[in-house]
């Protein structure tokens, strides 16, 4: 056992910030690349098509809006804690975590009952081209979105035990980039699926 190894109790020492930092882009760039790939499938599907949507199909619930809205409201309070975290004003960083938190898990509330009024007036994943490709693209973003509430749920954990300050909270930093990505994702989705249909 080494020195250092004597000192941090035989555990390994943490990545630099800059390591971690380099891996969240990276993880958002083949993120991107997937996102990108569906966005396209979806859009030579549509050009393909005679008529888009198909007849007798409902429009997109208007509620996609309120989904909109919340995520938006996500990437501010998600932001709000990085600044919090920068300045070392714990209270603030908490309650943005938290509220980053609450705001994620509505946005999934708010897409389910998007999900059911859509099945509740027979647009299902079955039914068509235009069904499976909404629900494909929404259901895809909406996994992403349950993937980045456990960091977001361990980091506001985390912080309400203090375990950030202004000189380390690389937890706050890599949640933040993956949070505006999803809403970026969200906006330019939200944006492809109102104009085409």
């Amino acid at each position: 056992m080494t020195r250092s190894d004597a000192r941090n109790g035989g555990r390994d020492d943490p990545a630099p910030v800059e390591s971690g930092r380099l891996g969240m882009r990276l993880l958002v760039l083949a993120l991107s690349m997937l996102f990108a790939a569906s966005l396209l499938a979806y859009v030579l599907i549509r050009s393909r098509a005679a008529v888009w949507p198909p007849a007798g199909m409902p429009r997109l619930p208007g509620t996609l809006w309120i989904s909109t809205l919340v995520m938006l409201a996500s990437s501010v309070t998600m932001q709000a804690a990085v600044r919090a975290a920068r300045a070392g004003r714990e209270r603030a960083l908490r309650t943005g975590m938290l509220l980053t938190t609450l705001l994620g898990v509505l946005f999934l509330v708010s897409q389910t009952l998007n999900w059911f009024a859509l099945v509740a007036a027979h647009l299902t994943a079955k039914a068509n081209l235009y069904g499976f490709t909404f629900y494909t693209l929404t259901g895809l973003h909406a996994a992403h979105v349950v993937g980045g509430l456990i960091p977001l749920a361990v980091v506001t954990v985390r912080a309400f035990r203090g375990r950030y300050s202004a000189e380390f909270h690389p937890g706050v930093e890599y949640c933040a980039i993956y949070w505006h990505f999803l809403d970026v994702v969200w906006l330019v989705m939200f944006a492809v699926l109102m104009l085409s249909s």
